[in-house]
């Protein structure tokens, strides 16, 4: 018996072993991720047999799709109070898109990178058209997003059954989402309708990537402040044009140069000087974004040229780099500022939370958000002491240990 046995011990587990091998999942390949672009038309053609489909530009989609206030308001449907003053224009918006109609599809190149956490499940995609950026913000709920949209990724999204809209005035791919939190700040401006965050497994399914990441590809407009002010108006006009063209202007990307950190915040349109207190307590202090006691909105640090032009630079106080020094600044002020002087690239945008205030636009309201700093995600401020390239800034945290 026992020279039967074993033999057959070792068939059995033979057997066992063909079996589980055999039900271990296949590894993923390039072609099973990756969309070629000569294969589009026919993958888009058999999604939509019935009514057929069109890939819009970014610009062609805001314009076809993007209505001033929007098809989900109502009298019992409403946005947020501060959504507008009655003037016809509106900072928020939701417009919502059919499922019963042709396949409707965007397609850009990704520009952002989440990694230091200055673009929370958000994400902003570029088309340039005619040697032109164009661009759109997507509200998305994925964390670390950019494990898998890459920068420089294009992709593709399915829109119908998303929604389109504008927080803050600045255009996003997005779904509706109703505010109830009555115990926010200032609570009655903010309960209401406005775009919120796509879901992760939803955006999966309509997203596909066109090729693999090629950050070459992307477009960076590269010029200075006085540049930027003779293409893009410093306070619009309070009407549909004026409002266009900031919203079209958003998004973009670009390389700012030869500016410095002035020390200064805008202190509810006025500019004050950044204090050296513990930005745990200090909304002022002299680091990229001290606290905001939770409410969430962007911080933002004067840039300015040598001239009189300037800009904010936008950062979230969840950033990583939120509690460095400014370049030039220390646990001492903000005095050596201005002999730091580089470039700051990002994100353009333009932001208005409160219609109140369309009647007093102070320019404060253009930013440039950076995807990080040296050492901490993308190198996007490059700032240099005295301009020598020789002797570049180092990024230094804010050290408690310093006020003991």
């Amino acid at each position: 018996m026992k020279s039967i046995k074993y033999p057959l011990y070792f068939v059995l587990s033979t057997f066992v072993l063909v079996m589980l091998s055999s039900c271990e999942p296949k590894g993923l390949e390039e072609k099973d991720v990756f969309v070629q672009e000569s294969s589009l038309d026919a993958i888009l053609s058999e999604e939509n047999p019935v009514h057929g489909y069109k890939i819009y530009t970014l610009n062609e989609f805001l314009d076809a799709f993007m209505t001033e206030q929007g098809n989900f308001w109502s009298d019992t449907s409403q946005y947020r109070e501060r959504a507008t003053t009655g003037n016809g224009i509106y900072m928020f918006s939701v417009d919502t898109i059919k499922t019963d109609t042709i396949g409707i599809y965007i397609r850009g190149r990704i520009t952002t990178d989440d990694y230091a956490g200055n673009f929370y499940k958000a994400m902003v995609i570029q088309q340039v058209v005619n040697g032109e950026q164009q661009n759109l913000r997507i509200s998305v709920d994925l964390g670390s997003s950019a494990g898998m949209y890459n920068l420089g990724q294009e992709i593709l999204i399915r829109c119908n059954g998303l929604a389109v809209g504008r927080y803050s005035n600045q255009p996003q791919l997005c779904v509706p989402s109703y505010n109830n939190n009555i115990y926010a700040m200032n609570a009655s401006q903010k309960v209401g309708w406005a775009p919120g965050r796509i879901q992760g497994s939803v955006f999966r399914r309509v997203t596909r990537m066109i090729g693999t990441p090629d950050v070459s590809q992307l477009k960076y407009d590269t010029l200075s402040l006085a540049t930027l002010y003779t293409q893009i108006p410093l306070r619009p006009t309070i009407d549909a044009a004026g409002m266009d063209k900031v919203r079209k202007a958003d998004g973009r990307l670009v390389v700012i140069r030869d500016v410095h950190f002035t020390g200064q915040f805008n202190n509810d349109g006025t500019l004050a000087m950044c204090d050296t207190l513990h930005p745990d307590s200090s909304s002022n202090a002299n680091v990229f974004a001290p606290t905001t006691q939770n409410i969430g909105y962007p911080q933002g640090r004067l840039l300015q040229d040598q001239g009189t032009n300037k800009i904010m630079c936008s950062s979230s106080e969840y950033a990583k780099f939120a509690y460095y020094y400014l370049p030039g600044a220390d646990r001492h002020g903000v005095s050596q500022c201005a002999q730091w002087e580089g470039t700051v690239t990002g994100i353009l945008g333009w932001y208005q939370d409160k219609a109140s205030k369309l009647s007093s636009l102070d320019g404060f309201e253009w930013s440039v958000t950076p995807r990080g700093i040296p050492g901490i995600g993308i190198e996007d401020i490059r700032m240099y002491y005295h301009g020598d390239a020789d002797s570049p800034w180092v990024p230094k945290e804010f050290d408690p240990n310093d006020y003991k």
